[in-house]
């Protein structure tokens, strides 16, 4: 298999994004194909040394146009060194988070207008958008609750509270309804095994495309 594919996940805090990641990497390992896991803020060495500044912190430690623009200068030099390269070799990347998170907490959330974010994400990345994204959607509250269960001090945007948190879960629920081909909205609620089986019926369909290239 040498056929590249970019998959992102999506969600709120605590949506159990990256258990879902691993069942995937693994499940498309099995099926013989080359896989690179990333995340935002971060994946490459430039890229998580902004990650500290953007998740660590007071919750008003940054403005959104600056979140934003730290955001992209994580995701330009994380796709340039990390994802770019692999998809040239045919790797299929998973990335948790990527743009999107761009357009609901900064954007949608945040205020800033979405010609700015576009112009923003073009200067950085042109036309470059994630083939499929796997949006976990969970009640706003028990991914809060999840998170907080965790220790660790990269809890500034978790503690932005509970009516920032309601917005993002409505504005990625947004996203998804204007991008119905790409985004596929999948039950966080359920348990980790039945939510791995439903990613794993979508992500059929699209090995079989990648076949048939």
């Amino acid at each position: 298999m040498n056929k590249s594919l970019f998959i992102t996940f999506e969600g709120g805090e605590g949506s159990g994004k990256t258990t879902q990641i691993n069942f995937l990497s693994k499940y498309l390992i099995s099926k013989s194909f080359k896989v690179l896991i990333t995340r935002e803020p971060g994946g490459s060495e430039g890229a998580e040394s902004i990650r500290k500044l953007l998740v660590t912190g007071t919750p008003n430690r940054w403005d959104v146009e600056t979140e934003a623009l730290l955001m992209y200068a994580a995701r330009r030099d994380n796709f340039i060194r990390l994802i770019k390269p692999s998809l040239n070799e045919g790797k299929i990347v998973i990335s948790d988070r990527f743009s999107d998170s761009t357009r609901v907490y900064q954007g949608l959330v945040g205020g800033i207008p979405e010609n700015k974010i576009n112009t923003l994400h073009f200067f950085c990345l042109e036309e470059i958008e994630p083939d499929l994204t796997f949006l976990l959607d969970i009640d706003y509250q028990d991914g809060l609750s999840r998170a907080n269960s965790r220790i660790s001090n990269e809890n500034r945007f978790e503690s932005k509270g509970d009516k920032f948190h309601k917005l993002i879960r409505k504005a990625y629920l947004k996203l998804a309804s204007e991008n119905p081909s790409r985004v596929h909205v999948i039950d966080a609620s359920l348990s980790k095994n039945q939510i791995k089986l439903n990613i794993f019926k979508i992500i059929d369909k699209y090995i079989e495309k990648i076949k048939n290239i």
